[in-house]
């Protein structure tokens, strides 16, 4: 069982396999390439990974793709699929999981959330096992994964809640991480918010350390941001190059303040952050199902990701 007293130097030690996936679909998976690159000094394996759910500018259908959507596929376990330079939705839309394959040479992950809390845990117990892995990491881009629940910008709840609740249960069984890179990079939070949430996990001791941008890594992340299409993870290369100000996204419905803090990957405790701060988690825990799920969402008034996408689907598909 991993301690939650545990610091990022003790979990990076004692780990030679890590499994890292960008935890909120779309170009989350770009977010895990800074601490793909801490790891790595510490000669450990890194199989990067993330969420069959593209943006809906990008894939229209609304929610994650499941298994039979998807083209070139190769099974891992019935939640957690390998992905490489040719996998595609069966209506030819490219993940940014696939981007990284090509980019990089390698197969990586694709984690099915249709199946709820349950099935992702289950599915990750097995993939951890499977794959020798010791050490589990997940990686938000922006920061609503801290979200406490009430903040009015929070625009996607649902994969990250679904995601944190997952980790920290197998932070039992696992050494567990989950990293925040692009502080506020989303346009989700406010600075504020993400303080107060920051403020209270380092209180209960959940804050575990931090790690940056370098030279090497904002290299790496420059060549993968120019062939992977991603708003939120494109600011922290923004701000590494030492953009400052404001700018906005998701079509200019959402500002983002640039800061040299979008460069930093904080490392949380999943435990802490699911017990002490996010209701979201919590409110998902035990889900079963995509909509189980959802609909735990709804009963504190959320909007989801999935609410929105099936909006905009609608609007552009009438039934006749």
């Amino acid at each position: 069982m991993a301690s939650e007293n545990s610091s990022l130097e003790n979990l990076v030690r004692k780990s030679k396999k890590a499994i890292l996936l960008g935890i909120g679909g779309g170009g989350d998976i770009v977010g895990t390439i800074p601490t793909a690159g801490l790891l790595r000094l510490f000669a450990i394996e890194c199989l990067l990974g993330g969420l069959p759910w593209e943006r809906s500018v990008f894939d229209p259908i609304p929610g994650p793709r499941t298994f039979n959507e998807i083209k070139n596929l190769r099974l891992l376990n019935d939640t957690v699929w390998f992905a490489n330079k040719d996998t595609v939705t069966t209506t030819g839309v490219r993940f940014a999981e696939t981007e990284i394959a090509e980019i990089y040479g390698k197969e990586v992950l694709l984690v099915d959330i249709t199946k709820g809390v349950e099935g992702v845990t289950g599915g990750l117990r097995k993939a951890l096992k499977e794959l020798g892995a010791d050490l589990l990491v997940g990686i938000d881009v922006g920061g609503d994964s801290i979200a406490f629940g009430n903040e009015k910008g929070l625009a996607s709840p649902l994969a990250d809640s679904i995601m944190t609740a997952a980790l920290s249960e197998l932070s039992e069984e696992f050494n567990t991480l989950l990293g925040i890179f692009g502080y506020g990079s989303d346009g989700e939070l406010t600075p504020e918010e993400l303080e107060n949430s920051f403020s209270v996990i380092a209180k209960e001791g959940g804050l575990l350390g931090a790690w940056g941008i370098t030279p090497e890594i904002l290299r790496q992340l420059e060549m993968v941001v120019s062939k992977v299409p991603t708003e939120a993870s494109r600011i922290p290369v923004e701000c590494a190059r030492g953009e400052r100000g404001q700018t906005a996204i998701r079509r200019g419905t959402r500002k983002v303040y640039l800061s040299t803090t979008s460069t930093l990957t904080f490392y949380l405790s999943p435990r802490v952050l699911f017990e002490k701060v996010s209701k979201p988690a919590r409110l998902v825990f035990g889900s079963k199902s995509l909509d189980e799920a959802n609909e735990a969402l709804h009963s504190i008034g959320l909007f989801t990701e999935l609410d929105l996408e099936r909006e905009k689907f609608k609007k552009t598909h009438p039934i006749r």
